[in-house]
């Protein structure tokens, strides 16, 4: 069974998956608001082709870290991986520039809402810096707004909070 929610009111739909080929294209109407829409059935890939493209992208930029998003009102548990360079945290929406995306439907998290900075040091150790988007509702660090332009240097375990939703910073060390 898979649950997809209604994009008007959020009402959860349960349907048997199963039932239907790939790349058919379904309709549903919510039972609580009536609003009719579409989904298609996504398309398997073969095995060998998506864990030898998950093993290459992973040599190519390794994770550094990740971040756990806790589970709310607003969406369940999740982990982002955090690789080197700009990790734009943000909603996932259709056409985000967030390339660490939460799964959320909270409005209070923007599309682009804070950035984090992975940079592998000589030592073998990672530095992580975060920094506001610039977003609407502010990123804060163990209950601290961040300024405009202000950065953080951030480490394993710190508390980042983006409007109704908190997120605990786990290094790549701590990781395995």
């Amino acid at each position: 069974m898979k649950k997809i929610r209604c994009p008007k009111c959020d009402e959860s739909i349960l349907f048997d998956e199963t039932q239907y080929e790939p790349g058919r294209i379904l309709v549903f109407e919510c039972p609580e608001c009536h609003k009719q829409f579409k989904l298609r059935m996504p398309q398997p890939k073969p095995a060998d082709e998506e864990s030898a493209a998950t093993a290459n992208e992973e040599q190519e930029n390794p994770v550094l870290g990740y971040l756990t998003v806790l589970e709310n009102a607003f969406h369940f548990k999740q982990e982002i991986a955090l690789h080197a360079g700009e990790n734009i945290v943000g909603r996932l929406v259709k056409g985000t520039k967030a390339n660490a995306p939460i799964k959320t439907v909270d409005p209070s998290v923007d599309t682009t809402h804070c950035i984090i900075t992975a940079t592998p040091q000589p030592n073998g150790t990672t530095k992580f810096v975060l920094r506001d988007a610039p977003s609407n509702t502010g990123t804060f660090l163990h209950n601290a707004l961040l300024g405009n332009k202000e950065r953080a240097l951030i480490s394993d375990g710190d508390i980042i909070t983006l409007g109704a939703t908190t997120l605990i910073l786990h290094t790549a060390s701590e990781a395995e």
